[in-house]
């Protein structure tokens, strides 16, 4: 993140403009560049840990936040980011709370918190100029009703993290990531180690991976990126928005992580076959079916999603039969020699790119999801073709929204068998198949290729054979 010299401003500067505002705009907040967008980080930090608010919506460019919208671009990123380290690294922060205060924070106090929260993230983990970060915090602080009883003490605690820095970085580093129910949850599904090392993956910003149509290698060395098997680049770090990095404007590639391309890949070659992407939309996978030589007929259920998915399609050069439905309930009359069901989940495998998700699905959720992803499975069943091929994939690193999905769908139905999943298929990555040859990516795994231990997203896929 620049550094942002647009919002030095000192103490003495901020006193001088109250004073000459008069006593009865004491609360008010002075027009000072870069406080309307830290207020706004703690308003919507806030909506995300008392209302369980998803931030993708919070911050959505066109239904977003109301204090959102009326930032710039500029500000909108910026607020952003603090969130993104804000939610990120909330367990760290809250521990470090403790080691900056003599005693708790009231317990109603969540304002405070949440202005402390947004003021510790950019002093701890963005480059932005510590004396921006105290000043401005203090100032939402005294413009807030909640908290303006507190400015005083929002000034010494953030005065003291930025002198206590390094040492609050080496002790936060050894706080739990997420919330403990989360904690909890991982460590019982992936045991304390493998949970930790999730956690410890989710807590560093994850790279950028393309999938390429072709000559990974060349467009590798274009884009600056690492090389990952056979269709995949890695950007390791890009400050580039998306849409200006090479290859864009041409349809060369579209973003999609590693793990995340692993599903439309277990179909091999479709050439002259038919395909059918429930779920469809952003397109990624629909793309690869396409690529794969399929017919391929792309569903779903929202509007808005499926212009988004036409427009990839279109940039790409690839075709794609594309209907508005529900996948539990398309059915017109054809059955497909590769159906491909990447349903709807609680999303925790994205944690490293939406940590507010560990605050926003609950336990009650997942089994609900789970139960969906049941009869979107059954049903799925039923649109492939004797002798076809049912590939069940998410993003979710809970088995009950994997293993067990899988497990009960082939005890309900006998005319499905598994067909196990080789290495070579996925790269070389033999760590990421379990032992009933389904794919189980972790947050914490390295995809064949990457030069640093970069990560991945957490997925799960299983192939299904239709007994002919």
């Amino acid at each position: 993140m620049a550094r942002e010299a647009s919002v030095l401003v000192d103490q003495k500067s901020l006193r001088n403009r109250r004073k000459s505002a008069g006593p009865d705009r004491r609360h008010e907040a002075p027009d000072v560049p870069g406080l309307a967008l830290r207020k706004a980080a703690a308003r919507l930090l806030g909506a995300v840990l008392e209302a369980a608010t998803p931030l993708d919506g919070l911050t959505d460019d066109e239904h977003g936040h109301p204090q959102y919208l009326a930032l710039t671009q500029r500000d909108r990123a910026l607020a952003r980011a603090i969130l993104l380290s804000a939610l990120r690294h909330h367990g760290g922060l809250e521990h470090a709370l403790s080691l900056l205060t003599d005693r708790p924070l009231p317990p109603n106090a969540t304002a405070l918190r949440h202005i402390l929260h947004v003021g510790l993230a950019q002093i701890l983990f963005l480059d932005i100029p510590d004396h921006a970060a105290v000043a401005l915090a203090v100032e939402a602080a005294r413009a807030d009703p909640r908290a303006n009883r507190f400015a005083a003490l929002v000034n010494a605690v953030l005065r003291r993290a930025v002198r206590e820095r390094e040492a609050l970085l080496a002790a936060i580093a050894l706080a739990p990531a997420g919330p403990q129910s989360f904690v909890a949850r991982l460590r019982q599904a992936w045991g304390k180690e493998a949970a930790d090392a999730i956690l410890a993956a989710h807590a560093a910003p994850p790279a950028l991976d393309l999938t390429l149509r072709e000559d990974v290698t060349g467009w590798a060395t274009r884009l600056g990126g690492e090389a990952l098997g056979p269709s995949t680049v890695r950007l390791v770090k890009s400050d580039t928005p998306v849409n200006e990095l090479p290859g864009y404007a041409e349809g060369a590639w579209w973003v999609q992580d590693w793990s995340a391309s692993l599903p439309a890949r277990l179909f091999g070659d479709l050439s002259g076959k038919t395909a059918l992407d429930l779920c469809a939309a952003p397109g990624g996978k629909t793309a690869q079916l396409a690529l794969a030589g399929a017919k391929v007929t792309a569903l779903d259920r929202s509007a808005n999603r499926l212009k988004r998915l036409r427009a990839n399609l279109q940039r790409l050069k690839l075709e794609a039969e594309v209907l508005e439905g529900d996948a539990q309930g398309f059915d017109d009359g054809r059955v497909f020699d590769a159906v491909l069901l990447d349903a709807p989940c609680s999303s925790t495998g994205t944690v490293r790119r939406h940590p507010d998700v560990p605050f926003t699905k609950s336990p009650d959720e997942v089994a609900k999801l789970a139960a969906l992803q049941a009869r979107m499975l059954d049903h799925a069943a039923a649109l492939t073709a004797p002798g076809g091929m049912l590939v069940f994939s998410n993003c979710s690193i809970d088995p009950a929204e994997g293993e067990e999905v899988v497990a009960d769908f082939l005890a309900r139905h006998d005319d499905f068998y598994t067909l196990p999943v080789a290495e070579a298929e996925i790269g070389g990555i033999a760590e990421a198949i379990d032992t009933r040859g389904q794919v189980r990516t972790l947050p914490f795994m390295t995809p064949p290729g990457a030069a640093a231990s970069s990560g991945m997203d957490g997925f799960f896929a299983a192939r299904l054979r239709r007994r002919v």
